[in-house]
This record gives C-alpha cells, structure tokens and sequence, in this order.
C-alpha cells in the first residue's frame, strides 16, 4: 500500500515577514520614497537566493511571471490593497502617486532572523547602482520567468520550476517534507486561536 503525498505547490505567504521585508529593503535604499515596483524586485531576488542557499524563501507564497518581470502575487496585492490583510500593510506604508511607496512606520524586524535581514540587506546594496528598469532587465533573464511567461499574462511559477532554475532538484522531497510541516504547524496554531 503506497501513501501518496499531496502536491503543495508552495512555502506559506508569511504576512509579516513580507511587511517587515518592506521595511528593511525600504530603509536600505536610503530614500524617503520608493518605487513598489523596484522593492518587489528587490524582495523576489532575495527571496530566491535565500531559498538557494537554506532551502526556504524569506516570505513564500506565489510567484508570478508578468510582463515587467517575476514579483511574489501576494505581495503585490498588499501594495494594491487587494490582499485581505492589505490594512495590515497600509499600517505601515502608503502609496504616494501611481508608483511610489512612502513608509509610515517602521515595521520592525522581530519575524526576520538575522540572516534573513543580511540577505535583504545585501541584495539592496548589491543591485543599488541599477536604475528600476535595468532590475527588472535583470530578473527577466532569471529561467523560471523565460519559461512561464506568455504575453500579456500573469501566469504562476511553481516551485518545481524555481528549484530547477536554482539547480535543486535534488532538494525537492525534502523541501516538500519542510513545506508539509509548516502548514501543519500553522493549521495547528490556527486551530489554537
């Protein structure tokens, strides 16, 4: 008798780790306003090399292939106010014009480990002499988007096809195996509440 697993198709969105991840990336770029569109990149590219190199991303959730490039849904929605935690966000950061996010108060880090932060910290730093356009240049090249992308759509990228652009295929069953336990571990904490 074989017991089969179901397909999880991803690490959870962490609400506050996301928000939080704002506030770094915010504070890291040194500038009292700041595209969205270019901290969105910021957060997908940490969130990549941080999944290379622990085997989790900082924020999880889905990823999507767009027409300027990958970005995390869920993130985006919060920008947009159309997550359904997006007053949480709002808290913290407001919009100012069409592309500008100003930070209202600082989210803090409790929810980000030291490491997290480092990554956060040093992909800021690292892409900080590229313009937003020249960054978003930058992830289009990135395989899991030049293989999910279609015109003018908005479509997912599974993790199967981010851990075999990150070369860690390998890594899968146990990844799933980490996966499974923290929707465990939150459907347990939710059910406690």
């Amino acid at each position: 008798m074989s017991t089969h697993r179901p397909q999880i198709t991803n690490f959870p969105f962490e609400l506050a780790k996301a928000v939080q991840s704002f506030g770094v990336l915010f504070s890291s770029e040194n500038d009292p306003k700041v595209a969205y569109y270019r901290l969105l990149k910021l957060l997908y590219i940490a969130d990549r090399e941080y999944l290379k190199e622990t085997g989790r991303p900082i924020v999880g959730g889905t990823d999507v292939a767009m027409r300027r490039g990958p970005l995390n849904s869920q993130a985006y929605d919060l920008i947009k106010g159309e997550h359904q935690d997006s007053s949480f966000f709002l808290r913290h950061f407001c919009k100012d014009g069409k592309r500008l996010l100003v930070m209202l108060v600082d989210p803090g880090r409790d929810d980000l480990s030291r490491r997290e932060v480092r990554k956060l910290m040093e992909v800021s730093e690292k892409y900080r002499d590229l313009d937003d356009d020249e960054l978003g240049e930058l992830t289009h090249e990135f395989p899991e988007y030049t293989e999910n992308y279609v015109e003018n759509s908005s479509r997912p990228i599974s993790l199967q096809s981010k851990l075999q652009a990150l070369e860690m295929t390998k890594s899968k069953d146990s990844i799933e195996t980490d996966i499974e336990a923290i929707v465990a571990w939150k459907q347990l904490i939710g059910s406690a509440k």
